[in-house]
């Protein structure tokens, strides 16, 4: 894409502005043109980056990059990376959520889950989904039901 010609388009429309007054006019016009050219082409530049954000924003994978070649710019499609494959017990996660723990519980935690040798993530994802099912090894009262693994 050559931005030349939209920053020479600029600059015509400028002069013809200039063309409406006296001779001072016309000099400074002329004078801003110069001036105006590179911050014209950074502003450009800047306009292109925000268009790239917001088609990446409509893809649904892989992203819009600007790239420069000497001083002209191009889209260029990315395409995503493959996704690792999620670790075992962590099968069709997607959503985030940021947990704040004090340190003595995030230690006896890392702890569990290095016992049961999964990761924190997986052991807390397990912990959760015991606590909010009815699944075996609820706590009941004073009694815990369910099945031990030895």
């Amino acid at each position: 894409m050559q931005l030349d010609r939209f920053i020479d388009a600029l600059e015509s429309e400028l002069d013809s502005l200039a063309a409406l007054g006296d001779d001072e006019s016309k000099a400074s016009a002329a004078r801003l043109s110069r001036a105006l050219r590179s911050a014209a082409g950074l502003r450009f530049l800047e306009v292109l980056s925000e268009a790239a954000l917001e088609l990446s924003a409509q893809l649904p994978s892989g992203h819009v990059e600007v790239r420069l070649a000497g001083q002209e710019p191009s889209f260029v499609y990315v395409e995503a990376p493959d996704a690792p494959a999620p670790a075992a017990g962590e099968e069709g996660l997607g959503a985030r959520i940021t947990l704040r723990l004090p340190e003595q519980l995030k230690a006896s935690v890392e702890a569990a889950a290095g016992r049961e040798g999964v990761s924190v993530n997986t052991w807390l994802v397990r912990a959760l989904a015991r606590s909010v099912s009815g699944s075996p090894g609820r706590r009941s009262g004073s009694r815990l039901t369910g099945y031990a693994k030895s």
